[in-house]
Formats: C-alpha cells, structure tokens, sequence
C-alpha cells in the first residue's frame, strides 16, 4: 500500500495528494507507454539524474530516452512507493521507492528487476506539480 507521510509541511492535503499522484503517474505512464502523459510529470527545464543509466535536462529528452529504453520490452510494472512529502524552506521535496519489473517482448527473453529511490525537488506550476530534480539512487539491478 502506498502512503504519504509529511515531515515539517505546511502543505494542503490537496497538495499532498497531488504530489503522490504525479509520482505514481510517471510510472503508471511508462507502463502504459504513455510519453505525452510522462513528459507532463516534469517541469520543462528539469534536471534528471539516472546515475550509471544517464542524466538529462528538459522534460522532453526524459521522455524520449524512456520511449527509446522501453521500445524493445514487453510489459512493464513501475511500483512507486513509500512516498515521503517535506517542505523546507519553502522547497518541496519526495523520497519514493521504485520496484521495476521490465519483462521481454518475448518468451523465454530476459527478464530485468530495479529497485531503488528517487529523491525529488518539485515545484508547482500553472499546471499543477511537476518534477523538477530528480536523483535515482540504485538499490538493486538485476
């Protein structure tokens, strides 16, 4: 079960809500393969860093280079949980833990497993939340 705990926010629930739902949807549109809906879960300047896996700047090339990885593979299962909401000094920021499952297109194929976090910096715009620095932080990758 996913939850949201708050340390120190004075965010609305509403805005709490929020954040969650924009953070489930960045996984929920990978699997679905949905790149429009992906890109809306970053601002348009934002800053993501994958580690060993990349870094990109804009909305844009986090959303292509996803389309380009998950082109090749059957089903996915992005799980985010166990998201963390703070607000310090005025900056909002996420801890949420990723559980990957990409499965082959074909049977038989490789299956690959990642786990981990993301640390995020979110902003709010005139379009709601958005993901404005990212850091993916590695746990397992199978």
């Amino acid at each position: 079960m996913n939850q949201t705990m708050t340390a120190g926010s004075s965010l609305s629930a509403q805005d709490e809500r929020d954040i969650h739902a924009i953070l489930v949807a960045y996984g929920s549109s990978i699997d679905q393969r949905d790149w429009k809906r992906l890109r809306a879960c970053f601002s348009e300047d934002c800053e993501a860093d994958y580690g060993s896996f990349g870094k990109w700047h804009g909305a844009a090339a986090v959303a292509q280079f996803m389309k380009q990885v998950h082109a090749d593979l059957g089903a996915t299962l992005h799980r985010i949980s166990n998201i963390e909401i703070r607000k310090v000094d005025g900056q909002v920021s996420t801890r949420a833990y990723v559980d990957a499952l990409l499965m082959p297109v074909q049977n038989g194929g490789p299956i690959h497993r990642g786990i981990g976090y993301y640390d995020d910096q979110l902003i709010r715009t005139s379009g709601g939340w958005r993901i404005a620095r990212r850091q993916f932080t590695p746990v397992l990758i199978d």
